[in-house]
């Protein structure tokens, strides 16, 4: 634990992180990845809670845009980010990791109700907690719901788990030339338009002055080595 400058910390997930090298659906061997690197810090003693998205089975904003109600596609996304955490579940506890999947959609037969206090005591107690169906509400982004939960719980640190290995000042995967930022304020990130977070969960870790790490889920250690203060990926901070 002395190594460690956060103690307990909201992961974020997108579910396109789930896929793999599929187009679609959950690689169980993805699932496995994390749940082994997750399970190295856990052991040492980091309280973890996690949000996970849904755009490997739905994205309420892609049916939106097909002519659906946003409000009824954001539902959808919601139930397929059920999905996602239940199959997370089972990754951990095939690693011996108790862990609880809180659901903002009543779900008893599966998951429990997100109830703050209960929450924060299965992280008191080492259970790792899944926060799934986003906050509940259509409209709002699941990096808005991690925020949420984040701050809700008294995280110490949001952690986003991504395919790039950081924040760039512009897209890296179409420009050989983009520049990544070792550490960034929430300010710029939103005058910016950078593709941190969304700006409601961006302007949320602000007001509660959450620190924000952006990496690349793929490296085995990335997690483990940011939460000890290394320089993996961006951090993104209030300004001095």
């Amino acid at each position: 634990m002395s190594d460690y400058r956060y103690k307990r910390v909201l992961l974020k997930l997108s579910g396109e992180a789930l896929m793999g090298d599929g187009g679609y659906g959950i690689d169980p061997s993805v699932t496995e990845m994390l749940a082994r690197q997750i399970k190295s810090i856990h052991e040492d003693g980091i309280e973890v809670g996690i949000v996970v998205g849904g755009g490997n089975i739905f994205r309420g904003l892609a049916g939106s845009a097909k002519g659906m109600d946003r409000a009824q596609a954001d539902y959808m996304g919601m139930l397929a980010t059920v999905m996602n955490a239940l199959a997370l579940q089972d990754a951990f506890e095939h690693e011996d990791c108790s862990c609880r999947v809180m659901s903002a959609i009543q779900m008893n037969e599966v998951c429990e109700p997100y109830i703050r206090r209960r929450a924060m005591h299965h992280l008191e107690k080492g259970d790792i907690v899944i926060f799934a169906a986003g906050s509940g509400n259509p409209y709002f982004t699941t990096d808005t719901a991690a925020a949420l939960r984040a701050c809700e719980i008294d995280a110490d640190c949001l952690l986003k788990a991504t395919k790039v290995d950081g924040v760039y000042d512009k897209d890296p995967v179409s420009h050989a030339d983009a520049v990544r930022f070792d550490a960034i304020s929430y300010h710029e990130v939103l005058v910016r338009g950078l593709q941190v977070m969304d700006s409601t969960a961006t302007a949320l870790c602000q007001d509660n002055r959450m620190p924000i790490i952006v990496l690349n889920i793929e490296g085995e250690d990335n997690i483990k080595r940011a939460l000890c203060g290394e320089p993996v990926g961006t951090v993104v901070v209030q300004e001095d």
